[in-house]
């Protein structure tokens, strides 16, 4: 199975690589468009409103998210509303703040609102995984703990080809348990094809970006003058985000009230619907209007 958080790598998957990885991926939607389908309908009729009466902004730091934001699935003609209706890069904020010269130090900080409702927890908390990735981590342990009984307390990564592919191992007695792996950038995702056309590829899950160093380093984050990425902002980054405390879903109560309130439960075709859709080569996918940014 490849992960399906990353548009770049989905755009690529449908337009160019077609069946032979498309059966394979994720039917999961992105982090953005679950969230966009939780603003749009439990938000809306938590405030009984229609949602086209609600404009729903997304900063990222990726320019692909915007094009993710109009794939046809993610849009409702009954009501002329996309689940996300704009998509902002980390980037263009910041364009937007010296335009009107806003610096960041100038602004007072305020509580975080929270679509359930009022919230105990008054401190951001993260999921598990290095920088802002974290498919592979999570389900790695919790497939450990659900299929083979074991708790994996920490992932240790082997470097391949580069830091940017990985692998990941669990092993009991000599016996391979999992073998996932982690594949950033486009130059380890073609090198990923061609071990899989020839039928060395033993992975059951591959975390896949399309940006080298993952999300953190997009295309739309904010970058130096010579428009290169700030290595030092990244690494500012990656440590203010692991610094954070970990709260992992599952015990999460809100996530699980959430899931029966609105879903119906996490097996229902309620949750079907609204968590997953479809990746499909490019003749049979919906179509997106071709940008180049």
């Amino acid at each position: 199975m490849f992960t399906s958080a990353c548009p770049g790598w989905i755009r690529y998957a449908e337009r160019v690589l077609g069946s032979l990885v498309t059966p394979h991926i994720c039917t999961a939607k992105s982090p953005q468009q679950i969230m966009g389908t939780l603003v749009k309908d439990y938000f809306t009729k938590q405030q009984k409103l229609s949602p086209d009466k609600l404009y729903h902004v997304v900063v990222a730091p990726c320019f692909d998210k915007k094009l993710e934001a109009l794939r046809e699935e993610f849009y409702n003609s009954l009501l002329d509303s996309q689940d996300v209706d704009c998509v902002l890069t980390s980037g263009e904020i910041i364009h937007m703040m010296e335009e009107q010269n806003i610096s960041v130090e100038s602004l007072d900080s305020v509580h975080l609102d929270y679509v359930f409702g009022e919230s105990e927890e008054t401190d951001i908390v993260r999921h598990e995984g290095r920088g802002a990735e974290g498919f592979l981590e999570h389900i790695f342990k919790y497939a450990a703990k659900e299929l083979f009984g074991l708790e994996v307390k920490e992932i240790v990564y082997k470097t391949l080809k580069n830091r940017d592919f990985q692998e990941v191992i669990l092993e009991k007695d000599g016996e391979t348990l999992l073998q996932f792996a982690a594949v950033y950038g486009f130059r380890n995702i073609q090198n990923m094809i061609q071990k899989l056309k020839k039928g060395k590829f033993p992975y059951q899950l591959v975390e896949v970006l399309s940006c080298p160093g993952g999300c953190l380093n997009g295309k739309g984050q904010a970058q130096t003058d010579s428009g290169k990425p700030d290595r030092a902002l990244l690494q500012q980054m990656e440590e203010v985000y692991t610094s954070l405390p970990v709260r992992l879903p599952e015990t999460n109560p809100q996530l699980q009230q959430l899931y029966q309130d609105w879903l119906d439960g996490a097996e229902s075709p309620r949750a079907q619907q609204a968590l997953h859709t479809q990746y499909r080569p490019e003749s049979q996918a919906s179509s997106t209007p071709d940008y180049k940014w």
